[in-house]
């Protein structure tokens, strides 16, 4: 009797669904990650805007930071998405989001700084636990 309880409490079962929510939440986090970088990838004045934003909030050699920005989560979000260099995306994503709420977000509220504050906490977790069964790293891993 207590034995089901603590299943009840615990909801071992749903540990089976462990390697399909990661996959799920790759998926919905890397298309996210694109396409919020995409315009910049494909409009110079967008990027030119998000240089000039870099420049307003005191960021060091914003022409350049605002493309490693851009295209380091364009390729997160393609790693994300195959399960490929998983840890190494996750802490590439983490890096970009603390500097994104260190210099931007932080000082508007914990509202404002909640999307950069998941994406610092998704980076950490992908980093640690990896991307699951349903990977590409998880194939090369098996070779």
């Amino acid at each position: 009797m207590r034995r089901k309880r603590n299943n009840w409490l615990t909801l071992p079962q749903l540990a089976g669904g462990a390697d399909l929510a990661l996959l799920a939440t790759r998926l919905v986090v890397g298309a996210f990650l694109i396409y919020g970088v995409w315009d910049n990838i494909v409009s110079a004045e967008r990027m030119a805007e998000f240089e000039k934003f870099l420049t307003i909030k005191g960021f060091a050699m914003p022409w350049l930071m605002a493309r490693l920005s851009v295209y380091a989560q364009f390729l997160v979000g393609v790693a994300f998405i195959a399960g490929f260099a998983t840890r190494w995306a996750g802490l590439v994503c983490a890096f970009n989001f603390i500097v994104a709420l260190v210099m931007v977000d932080a000082p508007l509220g914990i509202r404002p700084a909640f999307p950069a504050a998941a994406l610092v906490v998704i980076g950490l977790i992908f980093a640690t636990i990896g991307a699951g069964r349903i990977a590409i790293d998880a194939m090369l891993s098996r070779r």
